[in-house]
């Protein structure tokens, strides 16, 4: 089969159009990344704006960031959040936000990973090398809460579960 580009949207899976004139449906599925509260809510309203993650990706595009179940249990984490995003950190279970992953950076060494600290808000002490690697986000935007089920690194959303959040 010979696909086109414009058969395709950057981050979402969709039926090309020669299938789709034959009768065949796929559900439009949309890219999501799970974080720990508060780090998805400090993601989902720009406070941050890289993630840090222990993997490379060659991912781009639209990413829909979701609230694990379970929260980050470390007191200096949560000292990260105003007092006006307090109630949002509280949201785990679901999509709570939206950005474009526009990079993928590496740190090789305290001092790159230190450097870029005021983006990801990490303590220097948390790095750990030999290569650590910095997901980069622009466009960030806070969603109305969406109750859905995570999984660890990328996983799909399907749009039907989308419907009604502006985004």
């Amino acid at each position: 089969m010979n696909w086109r580009k414009s058969d395709l949207h950057r981050s979402s899976l969709i039926i090309p159009r020669s299938l789709a004139r034959k009768g065949f449906f796929m559900a439009r599925m949309h890219l999501a990344l799970s974080l720990k509260q508060p780090w998805a809510t400090l993601l989902a309203h720009g406070r941050k704006t890289i993630e840090i993650r222990r993997w490379p990706t060659n991912r781009r595009g639209r990413i829909l960031i979701h609230a694990a179940r379970i929260p980050d249990p470390r007191p200096e984490a949560w000292a990260l959040v105003p007092d006006e995003l307090r109630e949002h950190a509280q949201q785990v279970g679901g999509i709570i936000g939206v950005g474009e992953l526009n990079d993928c950076l590496v740190y090789r060494t305290l001092e790159g990973f230190t450097a870029d600290r005021e983006k990801h808000l990490n303590d220097p002490s948390w790095f750990q090398g030999p290569v650590m690697y910095g997901f980069a986000f622009a466009n960030l935007k806070a969603l109305p809460f969406r109750r859905y089920p995570g999984w660890m690194r990328f996983f799909d959303v399907e749009h039907s579960a989308l419907r009604g959040i502006d985004g």
